[in-house]
């Protein structure tokens, strides 16, 4: 069926009043041609057209749609000028390349990247003209909306406003829910008994939450259990080679490849370390394949090398080899931030043109030992001295405030290591001034971790951490730090049930949007949002007691809990685990995926 196509002619007369028109007209070089199909799908992406177009996930749900015959576009989160006229003029959001309101679309799938973006969901499908809630979307014509990404992981603060969840790879599932869904001519009773059978997928309407009198989650009732989707073969996996140019300048305007998928090292704060296991790498062929063919279709003169730890892909070497060797000379190549323990001053020569960051988490031995962050200060010094001797006269240095355990000692901790990499600096007559820029966020426990359970600190100790750094940091190190009420939100979001639901609406209804800018945020209309509803953001940065049963806890990461206390247990004796390179921890994924047991 034919999709209708909004007016150009007042979308043109809009344009020209309003910020960076270019975000809104599509034509963008090296878009792949987007044509009407059997199933009409729309990826959204719930913030600025210049950080979603930076996005590899969204492009490679996109190119699953399209490998099966299927129509696949886009659209992102309007700034606040062009939202306000296009719903003044009566223009619904609309699609970047078809020009079709999302609402003529068979589904609408969102990308939930981080947990502050919620109120835009709620922004872009009330622009589009579709009800926020799915009880109001029932029996009637109105596409499937769906949403996957690393929050999917707890889907329950957006389970009243979403049909179908896409929990784990997504690659191959959402278009099989797709299929289903066609099949069925609509979201239909049977259509979700049927989805609900695949991997990966998790409808919310299936399932029931109860509660027991102190409003605590009882226990669920209908599906109450909810796999992951698990891609074991990432040579294999869907990867888009030809990629759309931005319009104009966008957050990492460059080519990307996905080196690897996972992380060997488990640091225990960390959540995409254990969502993602086990680690599945793509080959060198297969990469610098990527890379030649994503040169060539857009005229980029940058490649960057993604994964959660690129260093810690075995063969960097090789592959830094292989790409030099085959892409063009004017191509430089970009690795994202190196664990110190994985630096090495080859590494510091191709990463040459980008800022050169590490992440030491702590700034002590011990509280190293506690997140399991399997690096000693010596290390942190031999790859400040690597970089230093690479000609690199800056460097960033990223930690956590109100870690599990954390003392004054810790804190000064970071002081000490900075003094340290000045001295070494300063070892050497270097022709420039050393910079040292120390950024430091609010520690925020995720679901699926061994810090699950973990109380977040509160907004005095927070302030006074950062006081105490501010004092005992030495003069020439540049200190940034985030404000305290977004992490708050974050916790809340991350570790939150259905209830929450209630407030986000309320708190779009109060005018919030953009909440993860600064320029938009404000905690003064979030809060009345959380007292509208009778609720308090703090009932979820509270600890948690390890019986208690956790919103998530009807999903199945392949984690076993038991390992997750396990390794909470070892955290408060401050041993370390170590990596999964060195031997398997017993995670419990090695059940389910060949990839954990070195079959790659």
């Amino acid at each position: 069926m034919a999709v209708e196509k909004i007016n150009l002619d007042i979308i043109r007369d809009i344009l020209l009043s309003c910020e960076k028109p270019s975000r809104y007209t599509g034509g963008e070089y090296g878009m792949p041609e987007i044509k009407e199909s059997g199933i009409n799908f729309c990826m959204c992406f719930p913030d600025l057209y210049e950080v979603g177009m930076s996005n590899l996930g969204i492009k490679i749900v996109a190119k699953s749609f399209t490998d099966r015959g299927y129509c696949a576009d886009f659209c992102f989160a309007p700034a606040q000028d062009f939202g306000q006229k296009i719903k003044s003029a009566g223009v619904p959001l609309y699609s970047l390349a078809l020009k079709a309101p999302l609402r003529e679309f068979d589904m609408v799938g969102f990308s939930l990247q981080y947990e502050l973006c919620y109120t835009n969901v709620l922004y872009m499908l009330d622009l589009a003209g579709i009800p926020l809630r799915r009880k109001d979307r029932k029996g009637k014509n109105y596409p499937l909306i769906i949403a996957g990404g690393p929050c999917a992981a707890n889907p329950e603060p957006l389970a009243d406003f979403i049909d179908v969840f896409f929990i784990g790879d997504g690659e191959t599932c959402d278009v099989d829910a797709a299929e289903i869904y066609k099949k069925h001519g609509g979201a239909t009773k049977e259509f979700y008994e049927e989805i609900s059978r695949i991997d990966g997928v998790y409808c919310p309407c299936l399932t029931e939450v109860e509660y027991a009198e102190d409003g605590k989650i009882a226990g669920f009732t209908g599906v109450t259990k909810v796999k992951r989707a698990l891609i074991t073969d990432l040579d294999g996996a869907t990867f888009p080679e030809q990629i759309a140019v931005p319009n104009c300048e966008s957050v990492h305007d460059r080519a990307v490849i996905e080196v690897m998928r996972g992380c060997y090292r488990g640091c225990r704060f960390c959540q995409a370390g254990f969502i993602y296991r086990p680690v599945r790498k793509r080959s060198i062929a297969t990469l610098t394949g990527q890379a030649q063919n994503l040169i060539k279709n857009t005229g980029y003169d940058e490649v960057s090398l993604n994964s959660l730890s690129t260093g810690d892909y075995g063969k960097l070497k090789e592959l830094l080899h292989s790409l030099k060797g085959e892409l063009p000379p004017e191509v430089t190549l970009a690795l994202p931030s190196l664990r110190v323990d994985s630096f090495e001053g080859e590494f510091a020569q191709e990463a040459r043109r980008i800022s050169l960051t590490f992440a030491p988490e702590a700034g002590t031995q011990r509280l190293r030992d506690v997140i399991n962050k399997d690096i000693t200060e010596e290390e942190i010094l031999t790859a400040a001295e690597s970089a230093f001797n690479a000609g690199y006269t800056a460097v960033k240095l990223y930690f956590m405030l109100g870690l599990p355990t954390e003392t004054d000692d810790d804190l000064r901790g970071i002081a000490s290591l900075c003094e340290k990499i000045q001295k070494l600096y300063l070892k050497n007559k270097r022709p420039r001034q050393l910079r040292i820029s120390v950024s430091v966020a609010t520690f925020i426990p995720k679901p699926f971790t061994p810090f699950q359970w973990e109380r977040q600190a509160n907004e005095e100790e927070v302030l006074q951490k950062q006081e105490l750094l501010k004092s005992v940091l030495p003069r020439g190190v540049k200190f940034s730090w985030n404000s305290y009420y977004p992490s708050l939100l974050e916790a809340a979001f991350a570790r939150g049930d259905r209830r929450l639901g209630a407030v986000i609406e309320s708190a779009y209804k109060n005018g919030c949007i953009f909440d993860g800018w600064d320029s938009y945020f404000s905690c003064e209309k979030w809060q009345k949002a959380f007292d509208d509803c009778g609720i308090s953001p703090y009932e979820y940065s509270r600890g948690r007691g390890e019986d208690e049963v956790l919103p998530w806890d009807f999903i199945d990461m392949y984690i076993d809990k038991k390992f997750l206390l396990s390794e909470r247990k070892k955290a408060y004796a401050g041993t370390v685990t170590g990596s999964c390179m060195q031997s398997c921890k017993g995670c419990g994924i090695q059940k389910y995926c060949p990839a954990a047991k070195g079959v790659i």
